[in-house]
C-alpha cells in the first residue's frame, strides 16, 4: 500500500481555523515592523560571515511526511555550511494548542509552523509574538507567489485586519486542496466520461445513478469532513474575490453573495435526485472514503492526501479541479502549510533564509517525491502514478489562474462547527439554503462583534 498524505493532515485541512502557531517577529516582546525587521542580504557570503549558527524548527512534520523535510534541511545545510537546524517535531493537535506559549517561552523555537484564520495566527499577530516579514519579502521577491496564497498569511500589524497588510508567514512548497476524485472504472461501467467541466460532472452523475450506481460516495456522521462537498460546490459558483473578502473579513461582502445558497441548492438537489450514498447520515467520513477507494461510487468530494492508493489504484482513480461554469476560470479552496519566526530570533536574517528554501524548488520537488502536492513551482511528477499526476495538474491550474480562496472556516473560531451542523440539517430536511446562508451570517456577525 502506497501512502500519502496531507502536509497539514486531513483534520487540519478540515479545520485550519481550529488552533494556533505562528512565526513571532524579532524584536524581543514587541512586534518586529516593516521599519525595524533586518532584512540583511542573505546570500551564501553574509551567511557564511557570522560563523557557526544554529536555529531551531519546531514543526509538527512526521512519519510519511518526514522524509522530504529531513532532505530539504540536508540541501539547506549544503548551501549554508554553517548553519545548524535543530529541527523538533510534535503532534499537530499538541503543537496548535501550545503554539502561543512556546513562543512566549524565554527560548522559543527560531521557526515555527503555523494554523491560518484569525484565532491562530491573527492572535499572535495581535500578541506581538510574529515577525513582519515585509522586508525578508522584498529581499526574496515572495511577490512572485500567486498574491491569493500571500493573502493567507496577510494581518494589518495590529492584528485588526486579515488577508490584507503586512507579510507574518511564508508558504511552504505545499499544497492540500479540496477538488472531486473520481473511479474511472466505475465511470466506464455506468458509460460515462471523465468530466472536464461541471456540466459533465453532472452529466456523468446522472448516468452513474441510471446505471444502478452511486454517483457521490459520502457520509456526514462526523461533522468536519462533511463540509468538503459544501466548499467545492461553493468554489463553483462564487466569486472568489467575494469569497476571499468574506473570509478576510473586509464587511463588505454578505453571505447571500458568496455562492453559498447556490452550493447549498446543488446539495439538496443532488440528495433528492439519489446520488449520494444511502444512509450517509450514519456513515463517517473514514469509511466513506475506503468505500471510495473498494469502488463502490464514481465520484467523492474531499481534501487532497485523504487516500492511499495501491499502484492498481493509481491506474483507475483520478483528481479533477474543474473551472467554474461560464467563467472557465479555475477556482478552488486551497492553502499551504505557513511558516513563520519567532519575535526572539537572534539571526533573522538565517531564519528568513530557511523561510524562503522552504518555499522553493527544490523543497517542491523534495515533496513530490514524497507523494505530496507541491505548490509555487513547476516539477516533476511520478512517472508510474496517473492518478498523482492529475492532482498535480489540478493544482497547477490553480496556480495560472491565481485562483485559490481560503478554508472557509477562517472566517470565525466557530464557523466549522456551524458549516458541519447546518449540511446535517439541510440534508435530514430540517434546514434550507436560506437558513443555512442566515446562519453562516449570523456566526460571521456574532464574531465581528466580539472582535
Amino acid at each position: 500500500m502506497v501512502t500519502r498524505r496531507s502536509l497539514l493532515g486531513v483534520g487540519a485541512a478540515a479545520g485550519l481555523g481550529l488552533g494556533a502557531a505562528a512565526l513571532a517577529g524579532c524584536t524581543p516582546g514587541g512586534r518586529a515592523t516593516a521599519q525595524n525587521s533586518p532584512a540583511a542580504a542573505a546570500s551564501n557570503k553574509s551567511i557564511s560571515k557570522l560563523g557557526p549558527v544554529t536555529i531551531t524548527l519546531l514543526d509538527f512534520w512526521s512519519g510519511d511526511t518526514a522524509k522530504w523535510v529531513t532532505n530539504t534541511l540536508k540541501a539547506f545545510k549544503t548551501k549554508y555550511p554553517n548553519v545548524t537546524v535543530k529541527r523538533t517535531s510534535i503532534d499537530w493537535g499538541q503543537l496548535v494548542q501550545t503554539a502561543n506559549l512556546r513562543l512566549k517561552d524565554p527560548t522559543p523555537p527560531d521557526v515555527i509552523t503555523v494554523n491560518n484564520g484569525w484565532q491562530s495566527l491573527g492572535v499572535l499577530v495581535k500578541a506581538g509574538l510574529v515577525t513582519n516579514l515585509d522586508n525578508f519579502a522584498k529581499l526574496y521577491q515572495w511577490n512572485k507567489f500567486p498574491s491569493t496564497i500571500l493573502r493567507q498569511t496577510e494581518f494589518s500589524p495590529d492584528g485588526k485586519k486579515m488577508g490584507e497588510g503586512s507579510l507574518f508567514g511564508t508558504p511552504v512548497s505545499n499544497s492540500s486542496l479540496i477538488g472531486i476524485y473520481y473511479n474511472d472504472a466505475v465511470l466506464k461501467k455506468a458509460g460515462a466520461d471523465i468530466p472536464t467541466d461541471f456540466a459533465g460532472f453532472e452529466t456523468a452523475c446522472a448516468k452513474v445513478k441510471a446505471a444502478g450506481l452511486i454517483p457521490i460516495g459520502y457520509g456526514s456522521e462526523d461533522k468536519g469532513p462533511n463540509t468538503a462537498i459544501l466548499l467545492q460546490l461553493q468554489d463553483f459558483f462564487g466569486a472568489a474575490d467575494k469569497i476571499n473578502d468574506f473570509v478576510y473579513s473586509t464587511g463588505t461582502v454578505k453571505a447571500a453573495d458568496i455562492g453559498m445558497k447556490e452550493a447549498a441548492t446543488k446539495l439538496v438537489e443532488y440528495n433528492r435526485k439519489g446520488w449520494l450514498t444511502p444512509n450517509y447520515a450514519g456513515i463517517q467520513s473514514a469509511d466513506a472514503i475506503d468505500a471510495f477507494q473498494r469502488g463502490k461510487a464514481a465520484f467523492q468530494f474531499q481534501y487532497t492526501g485523504s487516500y492511499a492508493f495501491t499502484p492498481a489504484q493509481q491506474q483507475t482513480f483520478g483528481y479533477l479541479q474543474l473551472p467554474q461554469p461560464g467563467s472557465g476560470k479555475v477556482v478552488g479552496t486551497g492553502a499551504s502549510t505557513a511558516v513563520s519566526m519567532s519575535s526572539k530570533c537572534k539571526h533573522p536574517e538565517v531564519a528568513a533564509a530557511l523561510l524562503d528554501f522552504l518555499a522553493g524548488q527544490q523543497c517542491a520537488q523534495y515533496v513530490v517525491d514524497n507523494g505530496l502536492l507541491p505548490l509555487l513551482h513547476q516539477v516533476q511528477g511520478p512517472s508510474n502514478n496517473p492518478e498523482f499526476d492529475t492532482e498535480i495538474k489540478g493544482q497547477q491550474s490553480l496556480d495560472r489562474d491565481n485562483g485559490y480562496v481560503p478554508y472557509f472556516d477562517w472566517s470565525t473560531p466557530t464557523m466549522l462547527d456551524t458549516l458541519a451542523g447546518q449540511v446535517q440539517l439541510l440534508l435530514a430536511g430540517r434546514g434550507t439554503p436560506d437558513s443555512l446562508v442566515t446562519a453562516v451570517q449570523k456566526d460571521y456577525d456574532k464574531f465581528q462583534a466580539t472582535r
